[in-house]
């Protein structure tokens, strides 16, 4: 018989408990969430030949203390808890990781304002911070240029893809099954749980089912949805299917970094960040110094035209045409267009990047830049044209979604598995 037959002939036989899709960080989290605290078969499934192929193993490395979040947020609860458990994990499993401190630097007035606010979050997060001076600010980061800055030491860097290894050899440890190679289209709810039907035509069937599809997640949201009857009731509250597939989306924006030459690597002994601008969806461009050693400059933020779009010439029409007939898209870009076009400068030109990182570190040039990696990341936006800013669950018939997991999703990867396994587990006990 055929390998691709026996494949699908032994999946068709196989009824696992749980099968979580998706082997970022979130997925993998998830699933060894699962085989610790819960008894049963339990299977992830990932796209790729290899987990954490996309925005897992694409970030800075920061290990995000949450200073910057709404307190009382998804983000904020589950970033602080989180980073506790990550260490600890890292700890256990013999990653290296270190807690080398943010500095967050105001360049004019208006940003020394905000700074107050800001440090305001972080006081009510529990996240400790130290109001600098021009003076203080020197002392942290001689090469750092503001008027002032908040000092973060409990923000940190790692290697999150030894991470995604890590939680992965762990899960098969304890039993967990892992299977690559196998993008999930659809999930159908079935009278003995769920099915999952793959692009390549395998099918895979559990009792119920987790999706953390990260950059397809809007799309098996919706081809759920497709699946059940228009008996099926729909689950309380604010995350109804109807609310989500009419009026979120995923847009991917690439974020493409440089590394400093070795020999400037002195020019940021911290992570040097900026100041958020709130009427700008995005970070901009920061210092980070890597868990290797190398200091990354990044990232800006452009429009991806595919969906696993890492250079311009990574184009999928049907990406870029889902993007563009997307209303949420359009008043997006309709109202940050001046930025968006300087983004798109700052990815064309190596000068224009090296300006913008200047405004934190003015000793840097174009010449101390080389360019490094870039990564996509999936970010839900609404048909009103605002970016989704909180962490993003749905539940339907056997299946919970996690539909928006951006930055500090990695961070957090550990408390969002606990909260996604013990919201499942509860969907599951109501249907």
């Amino acid at each position: 018989m055929h390998a691709d037959a026996i494949r699908q002939a032994v999946s068709e036989k196989e009824d696992w408990d749980v099968t979580v899709v998706g082997g970022g960080i979130v997925g993998l989290a998830t699933a060894l969430r699962l085989a610790e605290h819960k008894s049963g078969r339990f299977l992830l499934v990932e796209a790729e030949k290899e987990i954490g192929r996309h925005q897992s193993g694409h970030n800075s490395g920061v290990l995000h203390s949450g200073i910057y979040y709404r307190p009382g947020s998804e983000k904020a609860e589950l970033c602080l808890r989180g980073r506790t458990m990550m260490t600890a994990f890292c700890d256990e499993a013999g990653i290296p990781w270190k807690q080398c401190g943010k500095v967050i630097v105001a360049t004019d007035r208006r940003e020394v304002e905000t700074l107050e606010s800001i440090r305001g979050r972080g006081v009510a997060n529990s996240v400790p911070c130290e109001l600098l001076n021009t003076d203080g600010l020197r002392r942290r980061e001689p090469a750092a240029g503001g008027l002032a800055a908040l000092y973060v030491p409990s923000t940190g860097i790692v290697d999150y893809s030894l991470v995604c290894k890590s939680m992965a050899e762990r899960f098969r440890q304890l039993g967990g099954h892992i299977r690559t190679g196998c993008p999930v289209s659809s999930i159908e709810p079935t009278d003995r749980g769920v099915v999952l039907h793959s692009l390549s035509g395998e099918t895979i069937r559990a009792r119920s089912a987790i999706a953390c599809a990260g950059l397809q997640s809007d799309r098996l949201f919706q081809a759920t949805r497709r699946h059940t009857p228009a008996t099926t009731p729909l689950a309380a509250g604010p995350n109804q299917w109807a609310t989500m597939e009419d009026e979120i989306q995923i847009v991917p924006f690439r974020g493409e970094y440089y590394r400093l030459r070795q020999d400037r690597r002195r020019l940021c002994r911290h992570l040097i960040y900026p100041v958020p601008d709130p009427a700008f969806p995005f970070l901009g461009v920061h210092l980070t110094r890597m868990i290797d050693g190398e200091v990354e400059c990044g990232p800006n933020a452009v429009l991806a035209l595919s969906r696993a779009g890492y250079r311009w010439r990574d184009v999928s029409w049907q990406d870029l045409s889902a993007t563009m007939r997307f209303a949420g898209f359009r008043r997006l870009a309709s109202r940050h267009w001046r930025m968006g076009l300087g983004e798109m400068t700052r990815s064309l030109n190596k000068r224009s990047f090296a300006a913008a990182a200047r405004r934190l570190v003015p000793a840097i040039t174009a010449d101390d830049l080389i360019p490094s990696r870039a990564g996509v990341r999936a970010q839900a936006v609404r048909r009103s044209g605002e970016l989704v800013d909180d962490f993003l669950f749905a539940d339907s018939p056997g299946v919970t979604h996690v539909l928006n997991a951006p930055s500090p999703a990695a961070t957090a990867s550990l408390a969002i598995a606990e909260r996604i396994v013990e919201r499942h587990f509860a969907a599951s006990a109501s249907h």
